[in-house]
């Protein structure tokens, strides 16, 4: 019967812990250390392999062992290789109902152009003030209208619709006289001449600019408004403005009426003006 405990199935773990526990005691030093010592170098010894267990020259490959130059593959047979092997693999052929369609190129829309927008409604002056208003009125008026040559199909239009309106109003065939100009950027000059002859009570300017590729639309549409508002107030001279500034013909086309607006615009203003130098004259008499 063995002298272990029966429930002392962990002896060998015991026994060597025993064997690594140093001894008790200074006197037990040495002998630790000593065993210390035989433990590790039993340990290197199988984790370390001698030199007779290393491979000799004779197991390593030799000179003969390795291909030499006439082993290598030459460059005519990597080519033919290559031959070989197209032939081998297998061709389909293109089915072309099966062919994938190309994607439609789809052209840019361009965005609608905003319309013009009104705020409608009658316009009232609230009870108990003065007013001074014109009236369209072209009585005893002598009328210059100053148009623009350029965009003639448009121009045309123009005035023709300003002649009716005079007519409507009043004015004498022959109270009105008609300065065709070259283009958009001369009605400022030739208004300003016709106002200060004096001889008219108002001037109508019409012409029509279409916007382009350039920035030429910009400069002319600005200049022009600047240059017809300058000539009015310079000579105290109603100057209606009747140009178009658009951004393409149809545009344009669908407002030729403009120029009707434009000769009603300037009766109005030369009416107003007249009785504000009546009332004038009259407050100078009493």
């Amino acid at each position: 019967m063995s002298d272990r405990p029966e429930d002392a199935e962990d002896w060998p773990l015991r026994d060597w812990s025993q064997r690594l526990r140093p001894p008790a005691g200074a006197e037990h030093a040495a002998e630790a250390e000593i065993l210390y010592e035989d433990i590790h170098d039993d340990e290197e010894d199988e984790l370390v392999a001698g030199p007779e267990e290393l491979a000799g020259p004779e197991e390593l490959a030799g000179p003969e062992e390795l291909a030499g130059p006439e082993e290598l593959v030459e460059p005519e047979e990597l080519v033919q290789a290559e031959e070989v092997a197209a032939e081998a693999a297998p061709e389909y052929p293109v089915d072309p109902e099966h062919q994938p369609e190309p994607e439609p190129q789809v052209e840019p829309v361009a965005a609608p152009l905003p319309e013009d927008q009104h705020a409608e409604g009658e316009f009232r002056v609230p009870d108990g003030y003065a007013i001074l208003e014109g009236e369209p009125t072209g009585q005893r008026r002598s009328v210059a209208i100053v148009v623009s040559r350029f965009n003639g199909e448009i121009t045309n239009r123009l005035l023709d619709s300003a002649l009716a309106e005079l007519d409507g109003a009043g004015v004498a065939e022959q109270a009105v006289l008609v300065m065709p100009v070259p283009g958009a950027f001369e009605l400022p000059i030739a208004a300003m001449a016709l106002a200060k002859t004096r001889r008219y009570s108002c001037v109508i300017a019409l012409g029509c600019v279409i916007r382009g590729e350039t920035p030429h639309f910009d400069f002319v549409a600005s200049e022009a408004a600047s240059g017809l508002q300058l000539a009015g107030i310079e000579t105290g001279v109603p100057v209606s403005f009747g140009l178009l500034t658009t951004d393409t013909a149809e545009q344009a086309e669908a407002r030729v009426g403009k120029g009707a607006e434009a000769a009603r615009s300037a009766l109005e203003m030369a009416d107003a003006f007249a009785q504000l130098r009546t009332t004038l004259a009259a407050a100078r008499d009493q």
